[in-house]
């Protein structure tokens, strides 16, 4: 018989949980992947694309390319590419044939653009940084240390329970005070369950987070806007007519009033925005999705640890509207699972009491802990 008592202790011992060996601080994921993903795509894609640009302008030099006169000198034709540049005005004339005059600037500051895209791509996180982790952080921190020793208190109690029943002289009126303690609720934890309930009241978090996805919802609807403008006003026109009759020139008979230009960098550009436009259009559903989630609970995690004693956050129906702090939370749990050491054991109980013939002996973690430890010989049935 002590060799039966021997090894349910040492079943029980092993069923705690070890306490972590470092600081869980450092380990917490404090964005979900999808936000991450997000991040990456939508801040490194821009940059990604304007150090490219970058590169080429450095290696071709000039991105402009005009056809001077043929009594041009070699310096007189590297003049006019460099005025050229630097004005980009098309000289036309319009439908009645009075001269007109369209600015080409755009395309020279194109590449800065798209670095003013990537600051303002990362506005919305800057703001999720600094506004909501800190908060998120000391939550994830608090709940996840006391999801854990929730259980361990569970295995304990158990410890207890078999102690107090082998000293019983009546096992039975042993069972029947256990029995009493369940129903008076003395094995709940209040102290948890009351700050999850307490942060189904409070809504920070999930307005930062809202807010956060419409400022990337607004920032890349008007990022494609500003592209679709180049695209329809500018990036149809890779060549255009240039004038250098200005300043000192402007009396020269030799030199032409307008000069053909044609502009090399005009595909790059075009290939550049349709790229970033597109990426864009693409990533605007996975946004709505995201900040859809908080309109549905994850009650997979909560039902888990309704295996404990006189956790019932879910059986109460105290989960109403899902636009709170808790549902954010349950999010940023869900991604942080791995932190979570107490899921995994709950989760592998609450799959063997599907699987077990008489449901109805085991409700939670400390039924399922009096079976394995030998109780159940003395347990009376429910």
């Amino acid at each position: 018989m002590s060799l039966s008592h021997t090894a349910a202790e040492y079943m029980l011992s092993d069923a705690l949980l070890p306490d972590p060996g470092g600081s869980r601080a450092k380990g917490l994921r404090l964005e979900l992947p999808s936000d991450r993903l997000l991040k990456f795509v939508t801040v490194g894609l821009p940059l990604c694309l304007v150090s490219l640009a970058f590169a080429r302008e450095f290696s071709a030099g000039l991105q402009i390319s005009c056809f001077s006169p043929t009594n041009f000198t070699g310096k007189q034709s590297a003049y006019v590419d460099t005025a050229c540049w630097d004005s980009l005005l098309h000289h036309g004339f319009d439908a009645e044939g009075h001269a007109v005059t369209k600015s080409l600037w755009v395309l020279k500051v194109f590449p800065y653009s798209l670095l003013v895209v990537a600051v303002l791509m990362y506005m919305p996180y800057l703001l999720w940084r600094y506004a909501a982790v800190p908060a998120l952080h000391s939550d994830l921190l608090f709940i996840i240390d006391e999801l854990d020793k929730s259980y361990n208190r569970s295995v304990r109690l158990v410890q207890h329970m078999r102690k107090v029943q082998q000293a019983s002289a009546e096992p039975e009126r042993f069972w029947e005070e256990y029995e009493r303690a369940r129903r008076e609720r003395y094995f709940e934890f209040p102290l948890l369950e009351r700050y999850l309930t307490c942060k189904q009241h409070a809504h920070s978090l999930v307005f930062i987070y809202i807010l956060r996805s419409l400022l990337l919802l607004l920032f890349m609807a008007a990022t494609c806007l500003y592209l679709v403008f180049l695209h329809l006003n500018i990036f149809f026109q890779d060549e255009f007519s240039c004038s250098i009759k200005t300043g000192l020139l402007q009396a020269e008979p030799h030199i032409p009033p307008l000069i053909p230009c044609k502009l090399v960098v005009f595909s790059v550009f075009q290939l550049i925005s349709l790229s970033v436009g597109g990426v864009y259009v693409l990533l605007i559903p996975v946004v709505i999705y995201n900040a859809l989630q908080l309109c549905q609970w994850d009650k997979g995690l909560l039902s888990v640890y309704e295996m404990l004693p006189a956790f019932d956050l879910l059986s109460r129906k105290m989960l109403t509207c899902p636009v709170n702090d808790l549902n954010v939370i349950l999010l940023f749990l869900r991604a942080n699972i791995s932190e979570l050491t107490s899921f995994g054991r709950l989760n592998a109980v609450s799959a063997l009491r599907e699987a077990t013939a008489n449901k109805q002996d085991i409700d939670t973690v400390v039924d399922f802990m009096t079976l394995l430890a030998g109780l159940e010989t003395t347990k009376p049935k429910h």
